[in-house]
């Protein structure tokens, strides 16, 4: 229990909880806190789904997952430009319990994992859980929250045995370069450490190419993660998938699955099998105009932010280092919930989810603007 202990609560739930409680009490609050698409899931899924049910497709299936489904993600992949066969694929209970049987098929205690903060809040407990050493360098609001590779020279030591990376990246909506993508394969690569590449975003970036660590990672030491959650607004669907080309991590993975969760929902593996021929253009469009008008707000109302590339954040400089009482406070005194920067690792700065209308997007501006006048000028 030592280790479950040493782990903090959510804060994001925390805030989620006090935004409910106000919107269950009649308030109209503004909730930018949410990391999910707030679209319907694409009709062509939905009835997939409904036809898993007509043909009683509801047993347990396979722990790596349906072929079909591992064949369709095989093909999603290759359009890509990445390259995994359906043997190498194993669909999991969303990307969380792909990153976490990846970090369990891998470490033992007193090994290292190199992450990079701003980071998701769930990534340093996966680390402790599995008995591992998290080691954070921190990204710089000044250097674009993009790593510095000669610090991840320095970081390195003999106890190394992965670096995970997010990239599009949550929370900031960094999206790394080809340039620093390839140094940071070249030390992993150099040094023999795995590389676990959370791409969830992948689809989500504007303005810039995506570069996957796929390309210049080696085969044996890169461990991709996946979901259809935000490319497909399929949160709920608890759809996620892990790739490598090392059979013994693999075969690793699968023995884990087959502990814990057994395998997936079966009707929501059936009603992926569709989704190679989902156009969700729309959706990549919408957040992209949603991104700009984001942007334009906050540079109006004077936020000092970093512009985000991908995913659908806005990260900005809290107008004081307590980012949990401002968060609080403007909730309270607003209806507005953003999630506080520490969360994350990065106190002094705040979240805001544009995964939502434009509408509700500009009422928050304006409620976050007249805050900032009444408290901080």
């Amino acid at each position: 229990m030592d280790v479950i202990d040493k782990i903090p609560s959510s804060k994001t739930l925390e805030i989620n909880a006090m935004a409910r409680k106000l919107k269950n009490e009649g308030k109209d609050v503004i909730n930018l806190t949410t990391g999910e698409p707030d679209f319907s899931t694409p009709e062509e899924i939905k009835q997939k789904a409904k036809e898993a049910l007509d043909k009683d497709f509801t047993k347990y299936t396979d722990s790596k997952g349906i072929q079909d489904l591992r064949r369709v993600i095989s093909k999603i992949l290759e359009r890509k430009g990445i390259y995994y066969l359906e043997n190498e694929i194993l669909v999991t209970n969303g990307g969380k319990q792909a990153l976490f049987n990846a970090l369990l098929s891998i470490l033992n205690p007193d090994d290292e994992v190199i992450l990079f903060s701003p980071l998701w809040v769930s990534y340093i407990p996966m680390v402790l859980l599995s008995r591992a050493k998290p080691v954070v360098i921190e990204n710089k609001f000044e250097k674009n929250f993009l790593p510095d590779v000669d610090e991840i020279k320095r970081r390195i030591s003999k106890n190394t045995k992965a670096i995970l990376i997010n990239s599009p990246n949550n929370p900031t909506g960094a999206v790394y370069p080809e340039e620093i993508v390839k140094e940071i394969s070249k030390i992993a690569n150099e040094n023999n450490i795995y590389v676990i590449a959370d791409e969830v975003y992948d689809a989500l970036v504007y303005d810039v190419d995506f570069v996957s660590f796929h390309k210049h990672v080696k085969p044996e030491l890169l461990i991709y993660i996946n979901a259809f959650s935000k490319t497909y607004a399929m949160t709920g669907w608890r759809l996620g998938y892990v790739a490598t080309k090392n059979k013994q991590i693999y075969q690793r993975i699968v023995k884990i699955q087959g502990h814990t969760t057994s395998s997936v929902n079966s009707i929501a593996q059936y009603a992926a099998t569709v989704a190679d021929n989902v156009d969700n253009s729309y959706m990549i469009k919408e957040f992209k105009k949603r991104r700009d008008f984001t942007v334009e707000k906050a540079k109006e109302i004077g936020l000092e932010f970093a512009f985000p590339k991908g995913a659908f954040y806005l990260f900005f400089k809290s107008p004081t280092n307590n980012d949990e009482q401002f968060c609080k406070k403007l909730l309270e005194e607003k209806l507005v919930a953003l999630v506080p920067g520490s969360a994350f690792g990065a106190e002094g700065f705040v979240r805001l989810s544009f995964a939502n209308s434009i509408e509700k997007i500009e009422e928050g501006f304006k409620r976050i603007e007249r805050f900032l006048e009444e408290n901080y000028k």
